[in-house]
């Protein structure tokens, strides 16, 4: 029988667990023992993955799913689960990089998705606590206010039913802010919706494999604890290409975002969603605003979910500050606009994708015929995960698809070519200050217990991790996707990589792409 490190099991999902995970037994499947063939393999597990092989299988597919945790266990298990058509991209903004037809398209795409995914909780008679409920938009203390005018005109042209309203539900009344009022969005128990789709897959003979690591693609289908699965058409979606080594990497750029939920007793706010438009002095290209939602709890009390701090995947000491002291700054500024919570009850951080021109990559990867992506999430993971199912099956079917040109992996936008520049060349700039650096401490006798660090002698970089019982691990500092220099995340207890978001456990096992292969070991004395 197989037997997992016991350090390595508590580490393999990060410190911290959503409310999800803790409310929501995980959805285990039978592991792949043998080679298959099927129609359509599809690598992920999560909502991109799970609406695919949902949509295919009704469409008449046999299609197999592949995932190397159990369901939800990548980052749509740390989502807040907003299921919104108010983008973290303004749509003005939209507009100026796609024009107003494509805008419009991009607009109608997210309202079609949320209206999906209410008629997919309806047919298949899902108990994940789906509410229908309000959002509201209002501006950061560094926008600019007649941006908020600007968003209501564009949404307006767009279609979209918006209005201004005067005052805030749910904040003090004293607050004069005004807002942008995005009625009819939604909100569910993530957990318990991917197992109502998970439930019809199966049920319409598709098949489900967890604790499937997959470690080679190509157009004859996949490779996946060492067994073969032959497929006509391969879907990868895993947050992050695992198929793709460059392409698609210099087009989207890894962020971690906090995320905190507080008790507030039951009927002090009103279900709704909340969202400021973001600091528009930060240094990061994707510019870092909050979001929240009200989540039914027991009979006393409800969880106000608030998340935000964003930086770029292993580059939090760019601004020094700590993964710790952004849990601080979030619950500061939640407590400063929602002075009703009485507890912390969770605390967890994800992963998001965020395209260089705002909108998800989904279709033919470049350069393969019948290789296809979901990834770009850019925040909105419940509507472009979904919109990915709904896409990648038309494309297959040979279904005719409004979306299909607009969300092309392919695509190039010259309007975003100084954002372009400026992430590129933060990489850049991180690869080479991390080759020269003189890592984290000189001798691992400093590290206290739960602590990882980076090694560094000459160009050798170790990543060292001291365990409870004061058992030092270490590893290649190196990832394996293309070279950068990983840096430890004390709140994940990880290593990441400030390239390209690859993310490793303590002991150096694979978390997140696009590196699919963990950390060989380093003996400390060879350093």
């Amino acid at each position: 029988m197989e037997t997992k490190d016991p350090i390595e099991e508590r580490l393999t999902s990060g410190s911290h667990h959503s409310y999800w995970n803790d409310t929501e037994a995980p959805q285990v499947y039978k592991k792949l023992i043998g080679d298959i063939t099927t129609d359509v393999v599809i690598i992920g597990g999560g909502i991109a993955g799970l609406t695919t092989a949902y949509c295919l299988a009704k469409s008449g597919k046999k299609v197999v799913l592949l995932e190397d945790g159990y369901l939800g266990s990548g980052e749509s298990g740390r989502t807040t689960a907003q299921i919104t058509y108010a983008l973290d991209d303004r749509y003005y903004d939209l507009e100026n990089i796609f024009g107003t037809e494509k805008a419009k398209l991009a607009a109608q795409s997210h309202l079609d998705a949320v209206s999906w995914i209410k008629e997919a909780v309806f047919a298949e008679s899902i108990d994940c606590n789906f509410k229908s409920v309000d959002g509201y938009l209002f501006s950061d203390p560094t926008d600019k206010e007649e941006n908020l005018d600007k968003e209501r005109e564009a949404t307006g042209r767009f279609g979209l039913p918006t209005e201004m309203v005067a005052h805030i539900p749910g904040f003090p009344q004293d607050n004069k802010q005004r807002a942008l009022r995005f009625p009819n969005q939604g909100q569910f128990h993530i957990l318990k919706y991917l197992k109502g789709l998970a439930d019809a897959i199966t049920r319409m003979g598709g098949e489900i494999y967890t604790g499937t690591h997959v470690d080679e693609i190509d157009k004859a289908g996949a490779k996946a604890n060492g067994f073969t699965v032959a497929a006509n058409h391969i879907v990868v979606a895993t947050n992050s290409p695992i198929n793709d080594i460059l392409t698609m990497h210099t087009k989207q750029f890894a962020y971690r975002s906090y995320v905190i939920a507080a008790k507030v007793p039951k009927r002090t706010l009103p279900y709704a969603m909340w969202w400021d438009t973001g600091n528009q002095e930060s240094k990061w290209v994707a510019k870092p605003y909050h979001y929240v939602r009200l989540e039914p709890f027991d009979d006393t009390f409800d969880l106000l979910i608030s998340g935000g701090e964003d930086h770029k995947t292993g580059q939090a000491d760019e601004e020094h500050v700590t993964e710790a002291q952004r849990y601080a700054n979030l619950i500061a500024w939640t407590k400063k606009h929602f002075p009703y919570f009485t507890e912390i009850t969770y605390q967890w951080s994800g992963q998001v994708m965020e395209p260089v021109d705002g909108l998800a990559f989904i279709g033919k990867n470049p350069g393969d015929d019948n290789i296809y992506i979901i990834t770009g999430d850019s925040g909105n993971g419940m509507t472009h995960g979904t919109l990915g199912g709904l896409i990648i099956n038309d494309i297959i079917m040979g279904n005719p698809n409004p979306y299909i040109a607009l969300y092309d992996p392919s695509r190039i936008t010259l309007r975003t070519g100084l954002d372009f520049l400026k992430e590129v060349g933060n990489m850049g700039y991180k690869m080479v200050k991390d080759w020269v650096g003189s890592g984290d401490l000189k001798d691992v006798s400093e590290l206290q217990p739960g602590q990882g660090a980076i090694l560094s002698k000459g160009l050798k970089k170790i990543a060292v991790y001291k365990d409870e019982y004061n058992v030092v691990h270490s590893c290649s500092a190196v990832c394996p996707h293309l070279g950068g220099v990983l840096q430890w995340n004390d709140d994940e207890k990880s290593f990441d990589c400030p390239l390209h978001g690859s993310r490793f456990t303590a002991l150096g096992t694979v978390i997140n792409g696009p590196a699919i292969t963990s950390l060989p070991k380093v003996a400390l004395e060879d350093r």
